[in-house]
């Protein structure tokens, strides 16, 4: 009861925190399943899980965080796992026989865990080297006759940092670990290595893993301008394609890579300067269409300002603590501080106006303050979001539905390196692995 209803309350704060998106199959993994996750972002990284899957999974988490007033709480509730880390207390890395053991009694039992087998969060571009007990306590459980099997989970965050960006959580192919049990007890750590490879290429497979942060806005690039000349939507799950052809293409042809290179940053820049993007380019001004949109929009304003003016005075507050809370706070950590200090902030908020209500005018009002504080909050969210959606489209109209000269040339510039884009991706798309056809994008679990 009390895993179902924490499972709830934090899936719905991270889908009001992030765009989730989930890529997995519509049938969930049964029998005994290690959940394993790269992990980019603290504390969010975990609880994405409990929008992945609706089993109850037993978590895996470092030992320090058990001494925390409030996140300790909910970890002891929910059963999960301390790990003794050497950099915690190199004295008190004994007690990990236990935990090992545990782990591997609930993969018995036909349960599912959890774990991040790069044993730390942190905010470099690839994965850091993995640690070999996920695959002890797999092959573990899979000697005392156990079906385990290994799910690899990618995590990839637009912005992790920043609220309302958009995450994508993918699911890989789940790794048999009965191929991997050693013959004998010598060829163990032989088989213990081979594992934890296996597990680093599943988790390669489902993660953009770059060389380095920079080429992050190269490869949005290449996705949209391929995506342009395809008249496609931008497909976040082509991106991890687009970084190994890049790795490939900067280590074969440096030459070429550094011409392209310069040419895309270069047009990026300018792109930068009207706010526009590649898809910006194509789009026509008619004076029908152009008429209704800004109708609509007059409409929206007109109607929704007083309400979103009432919200931004109401939770100015809520809006602004998490902000601050988070502001020395590590990249890697800083959106856990900030998703924690809305959380408990929005709460603690929401019950001091119904409770002050209640007491200036009486229940009547303090139940409707009580009832209406959350949709007020999500539509001063919404309105916020659509606001800032409309100034960038009115932004790029006046800048280049005025300037024909001006979008002539970004487009010409544009359609010429997207030739490049898909010229490339012709090269080396059949060099790389494609896509798990067998996956759907879900948005419902």
């Amino acid at each position: 009861m009390f895993y179902s209803f924490v499972r709830a309350v934090v899936a719905l704060a991270l889908r009001l925190f992030y765009r989730v998106k989930v890529n997995a199959p519509a049938a969930e993994p049964e029998g005994p399943v290690m959940f394993v996750g790269n992990h980019p972002n603290g504390l969010i990284d975990p609880a994405l899980v409990f929008i992945l899957t609706r089993r109850h999974v037993t978590f895996l988490a470092k030992e320090p965080l058990f001494r925390l007033p409030v996140i300790g709480w909910l970890l002891k509730g929910l059963k999960a796992l301390p790990v003794y880390r050497k950099q915690d207390n190199p004295s008190q890395m004994g007690k990990n026989e236990g935990t090992l053991d545990a782990s591997r009694d609930a993969l018995v039992q036909g349960r599912a865990i959890t774990l991040f087998p790069e044993g730390k969060s942190h905010s470099e571009p690839s994965l850091a080297e993995l640690k070999t007990g996920a695959a002890r306590i797999a092959l573990g459980a899979a000697k005392q006759g156990a079906p385990v099997r290994i799910v690899p989970v990618g995590l990839t965050y637009a912005d992790k940092h920043l609220f309302h960006s958009e995450v994508l959580i993918e699911m890989g192919e789940p790794i048999e670990v009965k191929d991997y049990l050693p013959a004998d007890e010598a060829s163990e750590t032989e088989s213990v290595r081979q594992l934890t490879e296996r597990i680093a290429g599943g988790l390669k497979a489902v993660t953009l893993n770059l060389e380095r942060w920079e080429d992050l806005p190269l490869i949005q690039l290449a996705e949209q301008l391929y995506s342009f000349r395809q008249k496609a939507a931008v497909d976040p799950e082509r991106l991890r394609n687009w970084s190994k052809g890049l790795q490939l293409f900067r280590s074969e042809q440096p030459e070429r890579f550094e011409r392209v290179r310069g040419e895309m940053v270069s047009f990026q820049r300018r792109l930068a300067l009207v706010h526009a993007d590649p898809m910006d380019l194509a789009l026509e001004y008619r004076p029908g269409p152009v008429l209704r949109f800004a109708l609509k929009n007059l409409l929206l304003v007109g109607l929704g300002m007083p309400l979103f003016a009432l919200g931004l005075g109401l939770f100015y507050v809520p809006y602004l603590f998490p902000r601050w809370a988070s502001r020395k706070a590590e990249l890697d950590i800083q959106a856990t501080v900030k998703f924690l200090a809305a959380f408990v902030t929005s709460l603690a908020w929401w019950g001091a106006l119904t409770v002050g209500a209640w007491l200036w005018r009486g229940p009547e009002l303090g139940l409707v303050v009580g009832l209406g504080v959350p949709p007020l909050a999500l539509f001063t969210l919404y309105f916020s979001e659509r606001w800032q959606v409309v100034l960038r489209d009115v932004s790029v109209f006046f800048t280049l539905g005025s300037r024909v000269r001006l979008k002539a040339l970004l487009l010409h510039e544009g359609e010429r390196l997207a030739e490049e884009v898909e010229r490339l991706a012709g090269e080396y798309q059949p060099r790389l692995e494609p896509p798990v056809s067998s996956l759907a994008v879900v948005a419902g679990r």
